[in-house]
């Protein structure tokens, strides 16, 4: 299945949990660490109370804006992407409001990854949502990967599938943070 179907069928859990593991890959972007994100991971978990994701989203907006990122600068259109994924994400968890949101950050976040690849192509990110792969570079291919098995493991877990959908994220946040560090190096 594509990743367009499987954001298509994706529950709201499933789609909160995609876009905020798009934002968790690409926080570093921001100066975020590990740890800023785990509170809105914990609000997936089915002992909370959805009402608090506003309030959660709001602290970390509010962490993140205060925190200095790795990109090059305010112009970096990676950065800004980010930021936009951050202000966009709804105060309320309800389906519409994250699935749209959810897919703008799969955009976002693939679009961000081909930015920092010295090896991607200048193509649009829509032909590999849509499952034709060929061509893509290897940083992009394995976001999309990240992508696809956060969404799948949410709809064939529920809320149990959360520790595993974390694991995918935190694994690309890392892959990330080593090419924005690559990056830096190669420029001074």
């Amino acid at each position: 299945m594509s990743l367009v179907e499987l954001i298509a069928q994706a529950d709201e859990r499933g789609l909160a949990a995609s876009g905020l593991a798009c934002l968790d890959r690409c926080v570093p972007l921001l100066g975020g660490d590990d740890e800023t994100l785990r509170p809105l991971w914990g609000n997936l978990a089915d002992a909370s109370d959805a009402a608090d994701w506003g309030q959660l989203l709001e602290q970390t907006r509010g962490k993140l804006d205060s925190s200095k990122g790795e990109g090059e600068g305010e112009g970096d259109e990676a950065v800004l992407l980010v930021h936009r994924m951050l202000a966009a994400a709804p105060a309320d968890r309800c389906a519409a409001e994250v699935r749209t949101w959810a897919d703008a950050c799969s955009v976002a976040s693939l679009q961000i990854h081909r930015l920092l690849d010295p090896a991607a192509d200048a193509g649009p990110v829509d032909s590999g949502r849509e499952g034709r792969t060929a061509g893509m570079s290897p940083l992009v291919a394995a976001e999309l990967r990240r992508q696809v098995i956060v969404l799948e493991v949410l709809a064939g877990h529920g809320a149990g599938g959360l520790r595993r959908a974390l694991e995918v994220s935190t694994e690309g946040r890392r892959v990330l943070r080593a090419v924005v560090s690559r990056r830096a190096r190669g420029r001074s």
